[in-house]
């Protein structure tokens, strides 16, 4: 042991679908780099098709437009890359 106290990571960001004034949780977020986000997906979304997206992350939310940018990989290892564009100001997420 170290002795110094274990740093946790920050959680993971969520980017949730906007269809119809309901938020859909249908993405396992690998990464968002340069307005690109990385995710897996059960479902398989059109290459350039548009979706509205909430971003939640480090306690603060935005809203997007997020293009479907590509598919790459093969199987289980396919990985879905979003653009995002229009991304709003982030709000403080409040709970309760």
């Amino acid at each position: 042991m170290s002795g110094q106290p274990a740093v946790s990571a920050p959680p993971a960001p969520r980017v949730l679908v906007i269809d119809d004034g309901k938020r859909l949780d249908v993405f396992d977020v690998l990464g968002i780099t340069d307005g690109v986000v990385r995710v897996r997906s059960p479902y398989l979304f059109e290459v350039g098709e548009q979706l509205k997206v909430r971003i939640e992350r480090e306690g603060s939310a935005s809203e997007a437009m997020a293009r479907v940018r590509a598919h790459v990989g093969v199987g289980d290892d396919k990985v879905t890359e979003l653009e995002l564009s229009e991304e709003t100001p982030p709000t403080r997420i409040v709970s309760g």
